[in-house]
């Protein structure tokens, strides 16, 4: 490469066609892990050189294999410090016991914006949640603090991780089982989903069998529906079945995977949701700049 070539620049908008990813996603990362422009150089708008274009490459092809993006950051960028989601779980669990909302998404967003969906998920959230379940088994009353941060996560999710554009092919669907109403695992995977480029259409708690059915006949595309079962009274293995044209995954800790039939893959994580989903990712959409 010549010096010349080195030097090139080009909008962020013309870069994100070049990957074949969302304008959107790009500049996250930008934001987020500074993979792209550094902030200090002169211009109106942050141009991206040649090193950085490879740079945001080799990020996005450990992202399409299964890694984080905060990982990904971390492998291609390694000089960046980052904290920690899980220096931040005392923080979190203390303003969470006092009710206070604001600090609870001010936690939430910086840890979001710093690691992404998933490390924050799996090394804050889910260790927060840990704490509360011990103290509500010890007697204490604590559930007005579980809904107060699963409220303040879908919030934050919601800001943080938009649903980007659809696609022109393939839809992926989330719902829960009828009955039930544990949905902050697949508000977790439509905020997971959203910040690689992939749109997913949610449907929330308690679905029933035939609004699913209804909103699969209705997608003309090939479609994946997740279905969220948080205990065992709601995994109707009835629902599996229920379109002859699109796939339907079972997803939580309700599905027993000895009961489901032959060839069925259970979605036991958020990785494992991931890395399924992703196939229906390649149809992404770069945005508007």
């Amino acid at each position: 490469m010549t010096a010349a070539q080195e030097q090139e620049a080009y909008p962020v908008r013309v870069v994100a066609e070049q990957l074949g990813m969302p304008v959107a996603t790009l500049r996250s990362w930008n934001q987020r892990y500074g993979i792209g422009p550094q902030q200090h150089r002169s211009g109106r708008h942050r141009l991206y050189l040649r090193a950085d274009i490879e740079i945001a490459a080799q990020m996005l092809a450990l992202v399409r294999s299964g890694v984080t993006p905060a990982s990904a950051a971390r492998a291609v960028n390694p000089v960046r410090a980052v904290t920690r989601p899980a220096d931040c779980i005392d923080t979190l669990l203390d303003a969470a016991f006092h009710l206070d909302s604001t600090r609870v998404i001010d936690v939430l967003e910086s840890q979001l914006l710093e690691h992404g969906v998933v490390d924050t998920w799996e090394d804050l959230c889910r260790p927060a949640f840990a704490d509360i379940v011990t103290r509500q088994g010890c007697g204490e009353g604590c559930i007005d603090v579980e809904h107060l941060l699963s409220w303040a996560i879908i919030n934050t999710l919601h800001r943080v991780s938009p649903a980007p554009h659809r696609v022109a092919h393939g839809a992926v669907v989330l719902a829960c089982a009828p009955g039930e109403f544990h949905s902050l695992p697949i508000e977790v995977l439509r905020a997971a989903l959203a910040e690689t480029g992939v749109h997913a259409d949610m449907f929330g708690a308690s679905l029933p069998a035939a609004a699913l059915s209804d909103a699969l006949a209705r997608l003309s595309r090939r479609s994946t529906a997740v279905v969220w079962s948080h205990s065992p009274e709601t995994a109707d293995r009835e629902l599996l079945a229920i379109a002859s044209t699109a796939q339907v995954c079972p997803a939580g800790p309700g599905w027993i995977a000895s009961d489901l039939p032959p060839g069925t893959r259970l979605l036991r994580t958020l990785p494992e949701a991931l890395s399924e989903l992703h196939g229906d990712s390649d149809g992404r959409q770069s945005g508007d700049d």
